[in-house]
């Protein structure tokens, strides 16, 4: 088991390199449309005329529950907005701790996953499907679910997104299937050992 939790620490290391890559790098200019200062300055700007008397929070614009709303819906355009009423640094150093915890721990459950069945899944291509085919399931269904059940969202932003976590899932679960879950006992031939 202390294999499974070290193994977890590399393993965690490697998918948050591999979600640097992804996020941290001009890499993630490819997921985000950008427009001009002005227009940038503008939308800021009805943000914080807007929202901010309700505060920080998701908003769904418009709101469709409402007669009005249902036909601003349909009229377009629409938005879900992260809305918070606070600026930030671009980078926090707790939100990258925080990052790598998360990494850590969700190496973790793979790795315990792994453990699991190591008696009986002894060779890395079967404890590799193993990783690949859990990154995936539950990637897919996380991530790409939201375009898929909000169609309104544009598909760019979440494929990227989920390709950045099943490599990531892949990357730390290839160092736990390769080198810290621990091999099965051989297995008993019958024979007498002399």
């Amino acid at each position: 088991m202390v294999r499974i939790v070290i193994g977890s620490v590399v393993g965690g290391l490697v998918q948050f390199f591999v979600g640097f890559l992804f996020w941290g790098t001009p890499l993630s200019s490819l997921v985000f449309t950008k427009m001009p200062d002005a227009q940038v300055a503008a939308v800021q700007t009805a943000l914080a005329q807007n929202m901010t008397a309700t505060g920080t929070g998701t908003y769904f614009v418009p709101w469709p529950e409402t007669a009005q709303g249902l036909i601003l819906h349909g009229r377009g355009p629409v938005a879900l907005v992260f809305f918070n009423t606070h600026g930030f640094p671009l980078m926090v150093p707790g939100a990258l701790i925080g990052g790598l915890v998360l990494s850590v721990i969700s190496m973790l459950l793979i790795g315990l996953a792994l453990h699991t069945v190591a008696a009986r899944v002894d060779d890395f291509a079967s404890r590799m499907k193993i990783v690949l085919f859990a990154s995936l399931g539950v990637t897919l269904y996380a991530i790409l679910g939201q375009p898929t059940y909000n169609f309104y969202m544009p598909w760019g932003y979440w494929v990227y997104l989920a390709l950045s976590l099943i490599v990531g899932f892949a990357a730390g679960g290839f160092v736990l299937a390769k080198w810290f879950v621990p091999h099965a006992a051989p297995k008993a031939t019958g024979a007498t050992l002399h």
